[in-house]
């Protein structure tokens, strides 16, 4: 690694070889992609938590076994919009809810490019306001990648959400379909998750042929943010979705939206799902847990 770069841990450093460059081949077809992402999802969850499927069938419950639960996350997964669902994202729900001490609702959407924006977020919508809206306590909307975006979107997009949500965080969230940002086309270093040109290819996916993929449901670095809860934004240094989210900070903090930017060194994208294998995923969801702590009132 060039002395220019930040250090990674051993164990990150240990794995980061075994990341094949071709992931995210943007030549793959869908189910190239799918069988791909199989390989990296629908983990077990392991111990500490219960996971099991909601009554009405619109996502995934994982809840601590020990303790009230400190409030609810509302998570809306990755997968480049084409790939997995809320069953194979338990292990990530479990990730977050052994961190923060939350129950964490994994929600299901249909698939692009089978079904196209804003079909996604009409159906999280409805799982918000089946599954969260009406329970106690904070609620948290959270998504990696894709579904970081579309975490933020859904604020813009609903104002119950809005006004239900306490806030929003985002785990190397993807901003801009068009992935115009300075890190998709000059990277700090090697991030073995995403090339640019995956990213436009599934972002026209999910927008369909004739879509606007800068549409600002679609990628909400161009929305109008004000209003929407107070964000944390994750990024990974070498993450080739990194600039957008310090743009997205920039414009959040001038439509008065109280936010917070985290940018965690070596890291690439998606790197908090690797928690309980390196350290730094663990840290960042304990810089989550602490963040969150914030959006519990005192007893």
């Amino acid at each position: 690694m060039s002395e220019d770069l930040p250090l990674a841990s051993a164990e990150y450093e240990a794995l980061a070889p075994l990341f094949p460059d071709d992931f995210s081949d943007p030549d793959d077809d869908i189910d190239a992609v799918r069988a791909k992402f199989e390989v990296v999802h629908g983990h077990d969850p392991g111990e500490g938590v219960i996971v099991e499927p909601s009554s009405s069938g619109l996502g995934v419950w994982v809840r601590p076994e020990a303790g009230e639960p400190g409030g609810t996350v509302f998570f809306v997964h990755g997968g480049g919009f084409v790939t997995s669902d809320a069953a194979s994202y338990g292990f990530y729900g479990a990730s977050v809810a052994r961190a923060t001490g939350w129950q964490v609702f994994v929600a299901e959407y249909p698939l692009a490019p089978e079904s196209i924006f804003p079909t996604q977020l009409e159906a999280l919508i409805e799982a918000f306001a089946t599954e969260v809206s009406a329970l106690a306590g904070p609620v948290v909307l959270m998504g990696d990648s894709c579904g970081g975006g579309m975490a933020v979107a859904l604020a813009v997009r609903d104002a119950g959400v809005r006004d239900r949500a306490d806030g929003i965080v985002s785990l190397c969230g993807w901003f801009d379909l068009l992935a115009r940002g300075e890190s998709a086309t000059s990277p700090l270093g090697r991030d073995p998750f995403l090339n640019p040109a995956w990213l436009r290819r599934r972002g026209r996916d999910y927008v369909g042929p004739t879509g606007d993929p800068a549409h600002p449901q679609a990628s909400v670095l161009h929305a109008d943010l004000a209003g929407v809860p107070p964000m944390l934004l994750h990024a990974g240094e070498v993450d080739r979705c990194r600039s957008d989210a310090e743009t997205l900070a920039e414009r959040a903090g001038a439509a008065g939206v109280p936010v917070e930017l985290r940018i965690w060194p070596a890291m690439p994208h998606g790197f908090h799902g690797m928690a309980g294998v390196i350290p730094e995923a663990d840290a960042a969801l304990g810089e989550v847990s602490d963040w969150l702590a914030h959006l519990t009132p005192d007893p």
